[in-house]
């Protein structure tokens, strides 16, 4: 089938030249109503958008082929993340094709703010030369606070320290030799509030950033701060900001950012020491042209080759590693199919373990392939975007574990599934390093290969069990394809995997649990 992207806003033409020159077939359609997009998206594998495009609930459940979502630019709060991660649609951004760009933008507004340019080139141009009206101040010395110290953040601070400013910053996720790396000061958020002249905002918008700069937070500001935003809108409480600025707490303000776009109207419009920018931060030619070449790039990796760059809701794997790791992600998947079809609901947790070849790899894709298959027992929609949250749904544990030691094979994942009767455990290696082969089932050395439909049967080892067993097949009309076999101890509890050719009825099953010494039998699709 022929792959097919979309691309639903304006963006620079050389995405879609990079689409089909990777062979893929792409159509340029920006300005569609929701309407006309969710009539035509079901036929699409990919979607490639900016910020006009609204990726809502019903947008997503009529994109029945959809795979992934790329979004040129950092904000993604116009796509519905959990309704896409449920429906198994990676989300990408490209985070740093304007990064330069905002930093940019948010430092002209901070000059713009200190020398009051917008007003002084009214004043001037309305023929008036009010030299003395306008006194501003140095940036020079100056303490900037940064809320969010990220990849744009981090680029404001390094101009701002060339500058001469002093920087803090405040951000959870800013780690001390980072801070350290960058040279600036990791603070609260109240310290930063008292002691910054001029404040930035550079954080996603998020329930615990909405409204971070509130009524309480301003009012706990330096009397004459500046402030800055060409992050996202919300960020700042509006309404609030207007009464700080006309009370002087704040002493100007400039957002490039709102609430409620396109901002047409804004109760802080008029309002003297009011700076505003209809959405530029990213508005160069430069960024315009790299993110699209990035969002392009991006997808089409991970529609040919399966490498996943900047997601929002899945590991990062890419176009590199992917080949490496696809033969160990078939065999993760095999795995965790087997561990859920043969202990279904009784699993409560999930310990993924690597070892020999497979322990210098990305852990991730093999978790995630492993929850693919293990998840896909109660779902029929399951793949690796939303396996992890269909797992956590369930009140799985997930663990990864690496281990640098040598076993008896070169490369070896294990799975391994605590349940209500203890840790059952099952591994597989890869034969010529692309073979998937379960070589450990429940404690019993056993070589099979997981594909098509089989038979999972645990019974005492006993002579003529097996005639036994292949009589009741053939009587069933159920043909052997092959057969594996493995046990603990002589005449003790044998297991045995059956490769057959087509389903295997429930009475076919019921007659199998009533020959003797059977105490399990389960059907196994692969």
């Amino acid at each position: 089938m022929t792959v097919r992207v979309l691309i639903s806003d304006q963006m620079d033409p050389r995405a879609a030249a990079i689409f089909r020159e990777r062979g893929i077939e792409v159509d340029e359609k920006p300005g569609l109503t929701p309407d006309e997009l969710k009539a035509i998206i079901g036929d699409y594998d990919g979607l490639a958008i900016r910020s006009a495009t609204k990726v809502t609930t019903a947008i997503l459940e009529a994109a029945t082929r959809l795979k992934v979502i790329g979004r040129a630019g950092i904000g993604v709060d116009n796509v519905d993340i959990p309704a896409a991660t449920a429906r198994g649609v990676v989300v990408m951004n490209t985070p740093f094709g304007n990064s330069i760009t905002t930093a940019e933008h948010a430092i002209a507004l901070m000059f713009a703010l200190a020398r009051q340019l917008p007003e002084a080139d009214a004043s001037t141009q309305a023929g008036k030369w009010e030299k003395n009206r306008f006194m501003g101040v140095e940036l020079t010395g100056k303490t900037l606070g940064l809320i969010g110290a990220g990849n744009i953040g981090s680029i404001v601070a390094t101009r701002a320290i060339g500058l001469k400013m002093k920087v803090a910053a405040f951000d959870p996720f800013l780690t001390p030799e980072r801070a350290i790396e960058l040279g600036i000061e990791k603070v609260e958020l109240d310290e930063l509030l008292r002691r910054a002249d001029f404040i930035t905002l550079h954080t996603p918008l998020t329930d615990q950033t909405r409204n971070i700069l509130s009524k309480a937070n301003l009012a706990k500001t330096k009397k004459g701060v500046r402030i800055v935003n060409c992050a996202r809108g919300g960020l700042i409480d509006e309404d609030a900001l207007k009464a700080a600025l006309e009370s002087g707490q704040v002493a100007g303000a400039a957002l490039d950012v709102f609430e409620t776009e396109p901002a047409t109207a804004s109760p802080l419009f008029g309002t003297p020491g009011f700076v505003s920018t209809p959405h530029l931060g990213a508005s160069t030619s430069e960024a315009q042209v790299n993110v699209a070449i990035q969002v392009a790039e991006q997808m089409s990796d991970f529609l040919l080759l399966g490498g996943v760059t900047n997601a929002i809701n899945m590991p990062s794997l890419t176009a590199e590693e992917a080949p490496r790791l696809k033969p160990y992600m078939a065999l993760a998947e095999k795995l965790g199919k087997l561990i859920g079809q043969v202990l279904g609901e009784d699993i409560r947790s999930v310990s993924v373990e690597v070892e020999g070849a497979a322990a210098q790899l990305n852990p991730k894709p093999i978790t995630g392939a492993v929850l693919a298959g293990l998840m896909g027992t109660y779902s029929q929609t399951v793949n690796m975007v939303n396996a992890p949250v269909l797992a956590k749904e369930r009140g799985l544990d997930v663990r990864e574990v690496r281990h640098d030691r040598e076993g008896d094979y070169h490369t070896l994942v294990a799975v391994e599934a605590g349940t209500s009767d203890g840790v059952r455990r099952i591994a597989g290696t890869l034969f010529g390093n692309k073979a998937p082969r379960l070589v450990e089932l429940f404690g019993v050395e056993i070589e099979a290969d997981l594909a098509g439909m089989m038979i999972y049967i645990v019974n005492k080892d006993m002579p003529g069990f097996i005639g036994k067993l292949g009589t009741a097949l053939g009587e069933a009309g159920i043909n052997i394809a092959t057969f594996n076999l493995g046990r603990r101890a002589a005449l003790g509890e044998a297991v045995a995997l059956v490769s057959v050719d087509g389903e295997v009825p429930a009475g076919v099953v019921k007659t199998l649990c009533a020959l003797d010494g059977v105490r399990d039998v389960v059907p196994l699709r692969f």
